[in-house]
C-alpha cells in the first residue's frame, strides 16, 4: 500500500515541497534562524494591539512569514502525533540552554512535552486561526476590540519554536521496543 505524503506547504518559502516532517523541519530552520521567527511573531502580536500597521520593508515578507509558521505548525503537529514512536536524542552539552530560555528543564529534556501541552490546551485549527488573526490585525490600521485570547497561543508558539529548534539540533531517533 502506498503511503500518502503530507503536504507541509513548504513550496511558498522553501522553493520545494518537502516529503516528510524531518526534511520540512530542516528546510524551515535552514530558511531562517529561530530568532527571525520569534521576532516576527512578537512584532505581529505587538502590532495587533496598535492602530499602526506592522512596518516591514516588503509586504511579501509578512506573507512568507505567515506561510512558514503555518508550515511549522503542520510539521510539528505531525511529529507530535508520532511522538510515541520517536524520542529526542540526549544533549551532547547541557550548558548551551540559554538561547532556549522559554523552556523549563523538563521541556528541555523532552521537547515533545511542549507540543503535547500546547495541542492539549489549544486545538491545531485554533493555532491556525491565531496566526491568521494576528497577521490580519497587525496589517490593519484599525484598532479592534476583540474578545479572543491571543497571548496563550503566542506563548505556546514561542515555546514550540524553541522546542522545534532543539529537536532539530539534537535529532530524533526511533524508540526501540
Amino acid at each position: 500500500m502506498k503511503k500518502n505524503k503530507k503536504n507541509f506547504e513548504t513550496k511558498f518559502w522553501a522553493g520545494f515541497e518537502a516529503g516528510n516532517p524531518f526534511e520540512a523541519s530542516d528546510a524551515l530552520f535552514d530558511f531562517a534562524h529561530l530568532d527571525y521567527y520569534k521576532r516576527n511573531l512578537t512584532q505581529a502580536v505587538i502590532y495587533s494591539f496598535k492602530e499602526e500597521i506592522c512596518s516591514n520593508n516588503t509586504p511579501s515578507e509578512i506573507f512568507i512569514f505567515y506561510k512558514a509558521i503555518g508550515s511549522f505548525l503542520k510539521i510539528y503537529y505531525s511529529l507530535h502525533k508520532k511522538s510515541s514512536k520517536w524520542k529526542v536524542k540526549e544533549p551532547v552539552r547541557t550548558e548551551d540552554v540559554f538561547h532556549l530560555t522559554s523552556l523549563t528543564k523538563e521541556e528541555y529534556d523532552n521537547p515533545f512535552t511542549v507540543f503535547q501541552k500546547a495541542f492539549a490546551e489549544t486545538a491545531f485549527k485554533d493555532f491556525e486561526f491565531f496566526l491568521a488573526e494576528i497577521i490580519n490585525l497587525s496589517l490593519s490600521p484599525c484598532k479592534e476590540d476583540w474578545n479572543i485570547d491571543l497571548m496563550s497561543p503566542y506563548i505556546h508558539l514561542i515555546k514550540m519554536l524553541d522546542a522545534g529548534e532543539l529537536m532539530r539540533e539534537r535529532g530524533l531517533e526511533k524508540i526501540k521496543k
